[in-house]
């Protein structure tokens, strides 16, 4: 890497910008190997010690920087807080990350360790390992860095450590007051978050947020996403004998729980794919200024299709950004008795179906979830929360257990909001491109608790390649992406709000 050292040592004698410059490129050298040291320090969300391990790390490096930095303590593990010094005259920017990320099996990887770094470069269809050596002569954009959480959610961390070493370097004063939170278990919900931001709530004042997680748009142009669904879930079970039976000795007379929960599921959509339940979609409207936003997003129903394989689109909305606007009802499992090499000749004993409900600001998840168990029970379901007993079982024909998941608030901000207008116009100023805005993203970051606590403005603010593969195998950030990151955040930091 001498060359690299070198080559850091000529940052001051040239320009910040353009993407292509020496000190950029530069910049994106220092942070690839601040995100393969990051990447080396395993951070499954289960795991405690890794959580520690990681805010061992953060402490070190965001002092380095000039923050104080505390570690908040939660009911469970605990966030990691840093700021820089405070200025009464300055708004206020309070930036979430998390460090933590989906657990691992190696054995899926094209690597034998997700958490040691590999760099890769396109070929053909696939990649090519190729050695971090390679960066000594330059920095191809197109080459991409393998790992677990390198875009979900270190590598953004990384790109904010070095746009500030930049901001420090170029002699730009921050017209913000930076709050940064970072969250330790938001693979798993971030549980804690709610009582926390409460408990918090006068450390994290601030006048807006700015969340740095998730792709950017998949035209890879600027992106800006004004409020994310929520998500809620339940766990549907249908009872048949009380042990697996012979399906010769009793096929056609003891009842099957696998065909009960087939016919339940099937009541609650038409064909369409619309949710038929009564008062699912109730508030949800659309003026003309919100269509033309949503109908501005440069997407293609026809790619999506074909990405997918799949002929046509449900039809909940006309097209894919208003589908989004609506809460969903989605069946992301389902089990009974046993199938491929496995599968017996019997009648199973229960049937198990497990339903997610991405939740819009217009519908409530507790009602959702109520709205469901109603219908339920009105297709003859005698509704429990328990394993039926016995007695339970003799006395009611059809039986459902239901168990309900803890609710995940959606949130939006208004298109016309002061922030959300600053944003835009400055990465529609630094990349000289339309910027895609995205008024709700179909997945779920746990944002509300700050929405509903603080009272302020929240935008995502997405960093990484769309096609990165998070929380799957073969992770990866497009080393194209770290520069746009370190520089759409130095514009942002180095920009006053008119």
């Amino acid at each position: 890497m001498k060359k690299l050292v070198a080559l850091w040592l000529l940052v001051a004698s040239f320009a910040t910008f353009g993407q292509d410059s020496v000190a950029v490129k530069s910049q994106v050298a220092k942070a690839i190997e601040e995100l393969r040291d990051f990447i080396s320090i395993p951070n499954d969300a289960l795991n405690a010690d890794d959580i520690d391990a990681n805010i061992l790390w953060l402490k070190r490096k965001f002092g380095e920087r000039g923050f104080n930095t505390a570690v908040l303590e939660t009911e469970n593990l605990p966030l990691f807080f840093a700021a820089l010094p405070m200025e009464d005259s300055k708004p206020t920017m309070l930036i979430y990350m998390h460090f933590d990320g989906q657990s691992v099996d190696p054995s899926k990887w094209n690597q034998p360790n997700p958490y040691q770094t590999v760099l890769k470069a396109p070929d053909g269809d696939g990649f090519k390992t190729i050695s971090f050596d390679a960066l000594e002569d330059d920095i191809n954009y197109n080459w991409r860095l393998f790992g677990r959480s390198t875009s979900d959610d270190k590598g953004p961390i990384v790109m904010l450590l070095n746009a500030l070493d930049l901001l420090k370097k170029d002699g730009k004063e921050i017209p913000f007051n930076i709050k940064v939170i970072l969250d330790g278990e938001e693979e798993k919900s971030s549980k804690p978050l709610p009582k926390a931001v409460k408990q918090y709530r006068e450390l994290l004042q601030a006048d807006f947020l700015v969340i740095a997680d998730g792709p950017v748009h998949p035209s890879e142009n600027p992106t800006v996403v004004y409020g994310c669904r929520g998500i809620t879930t339940l766990t549907l079970t249908t009872y048949g004998p009380i042990k697996p039976q012979h399906s010769g000795h009793y096929g056609n007379y003891a009842p099957n729980p696998g065909f009960q929960l087939a016919q339940l599921l099937a009541t609650m959509k038409d064909t369409d794919g619309k949710v038929i339940i009564p008062g699912y979609y109730d508030g949800i409207s659309f003026n003309e200024s919100i269509s033309e936003v949503l109908k501005s997003v440069p997407d293609s129903d026809q790619a999506i299709a074909e990405k997918l394989q799949f002929k046509s689109a449900e039809k909940v909305g006309d097209f894919y950004q208003k589908a989004l606007q609506y809460p969903s009802l989605n069946i992301r499992g389902l089990g009974s008795g046993w199938i491929g090499p496995k599968r017996r000749t019997i009648i199973p004993e229960s049937a198990t179906a497990e339903l997610d409900l991405r939740l819009v600001p217009e519908s409530d998840g507790s009602r959702l979830k109520q709205l469901v168990k109603n219908h339920i029970s009105k297709q003859g379901y005698h509704v429990l929360d328990h394993v039926p007993s016995k007695e339970e079982r003799m006395s009611f024909d059809k039986i459902v257990t239901i168990e309900e998941g803890s609710v995940t608030d959606a949130f939006r901000t208004d298109l016309d909001n002061a922030y959300g207008k600053f944003l835009i116009e400055t990465l529609q100023s630094s990349f000289n491109k339309d910027v895609v805005r995205i008024r709700i993203m179909g997945g779920t970051v746990p944002i509300s608790p700050f929405i509903n606590e603080l009272k302020i403005p929240a935008f995502i603010v997405p960093m990484v390649n769309p096609d990165n593969n998070q929380h799957s195998p073969n992770e990866n950030i497009k080393i194209g992406q770290l520069a746009y990151g370190i520089k759409a955040l130095y514009s942002i930091l180095s920009t006053n709000i008119p």
